[in-house]
C-alpha cells in the first residue's frame, strides 16, 4: 500500500496511472472536497478550449468560491 513520505509526496500505483493516462512529467491539479477526498486531474493542453464559450461571466463570484461550489456537487 502506498504511503505518504515525510515530504508529503505520494506515489501513484502504476495500474492507476495507466488507466488514467498519467505519464511521468505530466502536470496535474489536485482538489480536496469537504469530506476530505482528494481528486487528481491531469492537465491536457487544449482540453477545455471553447468549453465555456458563450457562457456569461459572474464577476461577483471569486475563483475560490466557484471551486468550492463545484466541489459540493
Amino acid at each position: 500500500m502506498p504511503v505518504v513520505s515525510q515530504k508529503r509526496q505520494v506515489t501513484l500505483p502504476l495500474e492507476q496511472c495507466e488507466v488514467a493516462g498519467i505519464k511521468p512529467g505530466d502536470e496535474y491539479e489536485s482538489f480536496v472536497s469537504r469530506q476530505g477526498s482528494i481528486t487528481i486531474v491531469t492537465k491536457r493542453k487544449g482540453a477545455a478550449k471553447g468549453l465555456l464559450k458563450g457562457i456569461p461571466v459572474n464577476d461577483k463570484v471569486s475563483e475560490d468560491e466557484s471551486l468550492e461550489s463545484a466541489m459540493q456537487r
